[in-house]
């Protein structure tokens, strides 16, 4: 198993730095559609600017490439002069291709990726801003916690009070809390322990832990209940596979981070629990499919759920010792270079369909289409297993 360094920087982030960028209204463009035509007016999403910062900040502490740390400047200047609410604090939702907000409500996902992205930023330039923001976007979503049944909200307002529309998308519930929004706040508070050793942080992270473990997971199935309303009653049935498996490895590095040796053993043991009922969704070509819905098995391949399942069944690998982790973790990089990658245009395509065709639909590039869960993906295996 090998050609993650290849892929990475020779396909994902050259398509990013040479298509991607707007020279015309600043940072990066909104969108190039699953026909690789670029949309220069689309509206420009948090979530991908975001991921961009934290993209391109951990290729450059990873790999020392300059042209890497230009990138990842240009996300965060114009994050900082465009995304940030002077007002109020946060980051809006969207922008017009100018800059312009167009949607101002708070959504506490995109807060969570605003501070990973600031975090990744300051470990791989120093930058004191980051780390400054980091903490703020920290402190204003711990400010906006639930305090009386725990956990995070899904939205609000751009002055932070209640709203009707709570969901990230239009595949989503509207409930108050979801296991996405909180595995997205788990991440970057992960990677905010690495860098500053702060009580109320640390305190923040083992609620997070707990929660997953007491609220969000399914003791009897292993699966990740989906959504929830104020007071944790479940609210949906559905099975997500790429959720399961990012989440294993996810929750995995978050108590690794605080260093609680009993902590980690009892994570340890249940990530391994996770990533085998994440194994439901392996189809008989090695790829994982996406989720099991209201009796119906939705068997499109999404991008990001290949890359998700390669780093989950690698850390499955080496806490278990067990072969049949790195098995899996191989077939579905075999899927993904011989199915999911664009060797043509780059980058690599939304999905294959049920019936294998190409799903030319959804973007390319786009509000949630972005550099992070396949970049991510080549920078664990070359960091962390030492697979190139």
């Amino acid at each position: 198993m090998n050609g993650f360094r290849k892929e990475l920087t020779g396909n994902i982030l050259p398509f990013w730095i040479n298509k991607m960028q707007d020279d015309h209204n600043g940072g990066f463009y909104g969108q190039i559609d699953g026909n690789n035509i670029l949309n220069p007016r689309a509206n420009k999403g948090a979530i991908l600017n975001a991921r961009i910062l934290w993209t391109f900040s951990s290729a450059y502490r990873i790999l020392k490439d300059e042209e890497y740390q230009k990138t990842a400047q240009r996300a965060f200047d114009y994050i900082v002069a465009y995304f940030i609410d002077k007002e109020y604090g946060g980051a809006f939702w969207e922008l017009d291709y100018k800059g312009n907000p167009v949607n101002t409500k708070k959504q506490t996902y995109v807060q969570g990726f605003m501070l990973y992205g600031f975090s990744e930023y300051f470990r791989a330039t120093g930058e004191q801003k980051a780390l400054e923001l980091a903490k703020d976007f920290f402190y204003l979503i711990e400010k906006y916690r639930d305090k009386v049944t725990g956990g995070y909200p899904e939205a609000f307002t751009r002055d932070w009070q209640p709203i009707e529309d709570m969901r990230l998308s239009d595949k989503d519930d509207n409930e108050v809390k979801t296991m996405n929004t909180h595995l997205h706040i788990l991440e970057p508070y992960t990677n905010l322990c690495r860098i500053w050793k702060d009580p109320q942080l640390e305190s923040a992270q083992r609620q997070l832990i707990d929660v997953f473990t007491d609220k969000i997971l399914d003791s009897n199935t292993n699966h990740l209940n989906l959504f929830f309303d104020e007071d944790w009653n479940i609210k949906s049935t559905a099975v997500s596979y790429g959720h399961d498996i990012e989440a294993s490895w996810l929750l995995f590095e978050a108590a690794e981070v605080l260093g609680d040796k009993a902590l980690i053993a009892e994570i340890k043991d249940l990530s391994l629990k996770i990533a085998d009922a994440a194994s439901g969704g392996i189809g008989v070509d090695g790829s994982m499919i996406y989720e099991y819905k209201n009796g119906h098995m939705d068997t499109e391949r999404h991008w990001w759920v290949q890359a998700e399942a390669v780093v989950g069944y690698m850390y499955a690998y080496r806490n278990s010792k067990n072969a049949i982790y790195k098995e899996r973790a191989s077939q579905v990089w075999s899927y993904i270079q011989s199915r999911m990658v664009d060797n043509e245009n780059g980058e690599w395509y939304w999905s294959r369909l049920p019936d294998g065709s190409i799903n030319r639909k959804d973007d390319k590039a786009g509000f949630w289409k972005c550099p992070y869960h396949n970049g991510r993906m080549c920078m664990e295996m070359l960091e962390h297993f030492g697979i190139d």
